[in-house]
């Protein structure tokens, strides 16, 4: 199957490759609970030589940079409890961290979570994070210009591979909370 964005040599409907993904991601397409079937959801290959934006959007095309979204791990600290939450922006953007995300979590303090707690805590690589098969405890901030997008290139789990995900698709993930402003 040819994929809607980008230059990859094939682009593979995410059920039909459980074997390819981590363990968390894996479960999560197999009980997907979105509107958008996960059929939708496509697997590409890629080289991990390659991970880094700015190297990956000359290598995969010029135009997944719009149309690219990070999502990275946050801990909210109030008193001695810590809350632990995933934020997903447009790549081209940065997170709020000490702003909007602090205030959504009703936080004193919010930084990122250091890349032990990140992996640990998911079971993903650093630099494949991805909002399908996070903790269903955690919240998920989307920034609604991610879901805005046609289709959007996300992390699978691992530094090799990608997902193209409808972008309405993350609205409906357990967790999901759109928070305007969250990516700026």
């Amino acid at each position: 199957m040819r994929a809607p964005i980008g230059d990859f040599d094939t682009a593979t409907p995410a059920p039909d490759c459980l074997d390819e993904l981590i363990a968390p991601v894996a479960d999560a397409v197999r009980d997907w609970p979105g509107a958008v079937p996960a059929e939708q959801v496509l697997y590409v290959e890629t080289d991990p030589r390659w991970a880094d934006t700015a190297v990956f959007v000359e290598h995969y095309g010029r135009e997944l940079l719009e149309r690219s979204a990070n999502c990275v791990v946050v801990a909210g600290k109030r008193g001695g409890a810590t809350t632990l939450a995933a934020c997903l922006v447009l790549s081209t953007t940065k997170v709020h961290v000490n702003g909007v995300v602090r205030r959504q979590l009703g936080a004193r303090k919010a930084s990122f979570a250091s890349m032990d707690t990140a992996t640990g805590e998911t079971g993903m690589e650093y630099g494949g994070i991805t909002p399908i098969g996070l903790p269903a405890t955690w919240p998920l901030l989307v920034d609604p210009a991610v879901v805005d997008l046609p289709w959007v290139l996300v992390g699978s789990g691992r530094r090799r591979g990608k997902l193209l995900v409808p972008g309405k698709a993350f609205a409906h993930l357990p967790g999901a909370v759109l928070v305007e402003g969250l990516g700026a």
